[in-house]
């Protein structure tokens, strides 16, 4: 049976997939939160599959949602630049920044700073994980996490970052030290494996990596994991700091090690000459880094 997608839907789907926010999404596209909600509801029950992960005040994406998310952002930008390109420019500026998942969830709750600052400018998020070759804008601003040995002459060095354990917050408090650290199910984070040997090595604890325990993909993800009480996860303070700040139920279970791995800004080849805007964004985050 074919199914009927009003655009407007859809509209709404791709601005609160960007801003991770209803609230922002609402501000953008001039509408109440109620009727973003409402259209947001509407689409998935069309659909027949939800979008988004609701937990309190906070969105994550499904996997289909990330899926789907492409197949809608796409025309959309198409259609933008068409009627741009036949009718004139929109008088509303938008950055594009690619970053991770961790790093745009960390941005979400200050992002209305540089929006108060900036009212004419909008900023498209994505994701670096979905990375689509289709994808025609440009990228203003490209945000990597790698460490400080791969890091190149063109690239600048934003962060300072610690590694730190966290368990729920209402788990037992039987955690006294590193060493009682490996009898609690260990959460890996694929691709940041050696976060558990390097943690313990501080401490001379000596650990089986994948000796159990359970895997996610994003360090998000592992602090929603840890907030069920389904393990302790050792992740970069920063993305610790912003779940408990966001309500998360996580608390330290230890402290801190020095990460050689930083963020920084990755050459940017496909912007030819130097636009304020983009130059006033990284001002911005590069207060917010240092703070």
């Amino acid at each position: 049976m074919k199914k009927n997608i009003n655009l407007n839907w859809l509209r709404s789907f791709e601005a609160v997939a960007r801003h991770m926010s209803i609230t922002d999404a609402s501000k953008e596209l001039g509408l109440t939160q109620v009727a973003v909600s409402l259209q947001l509801k509407t689409l998935e029950a069309q659909l027949g599959r939800n979008l988004f992960i609701r937990r309190g005040k906070g969105l994550t994406l499904t996997e289909i949602g990330k899926a789907y998310l492409p197949a809608v952002s796409d025309p959309l930008l198409a259609l933008n630049q068409s009627t741009n390109d036949l009718f004139g420019p929109s008088l509303a500026r938008t950055i594009v920044v690619r970053a991770s998942m961790a790093l745009t969830v960390w941005l979400s709750p200050k992002l209305a700073g540089f929006q108060t600052q900036y009212p004419g400018v909008n900023i498209k998020f994505v994701t670096a994980m979905w990375v689509d070759s289709r994808e025609t804008q440009p990228v203003d601003v490209h945000i990597v996490f790698i460490p400080d040995a791969s890091a190149s002459q063109d690239m600048e060095k934003l962060s300072i970052e610690f590694l730190i354990p966290i368990v729920g917050a209402s788990s037992s408090g039987r955690i006294k030290s590193a060493q009682d650290l490996i009898q609690v199910n260990p959460i890996y984070i694929l691709g940041f494996d050696n976060y558990w040997p390097l943690y313990l090595e501080e401490f001379d604890v000596q650990h089986d990596a994948r000796s159990g325990g359970l895997q996610v993909d994003t360090f998000v993800a592992a602090c929603e994991f840890v907030s069920c009480n389904l393990g302790c996860a050792v992740i970069p303070e920063r993305f610790a700091k912003n779940a408990i700040e966001m309500g998360r139920s996580i608390r330290y279970a230890g402290s801190r090690v020095p990460l050689d791995q930083s963020h920084y800004f990755a050459e940017n080849k496909s912007v030819k000459e130097t636009d304020p805007v983009v130059e006033a964004f990284k001002s911005w985050l590069r207060t917010l880094f240092a703070s």
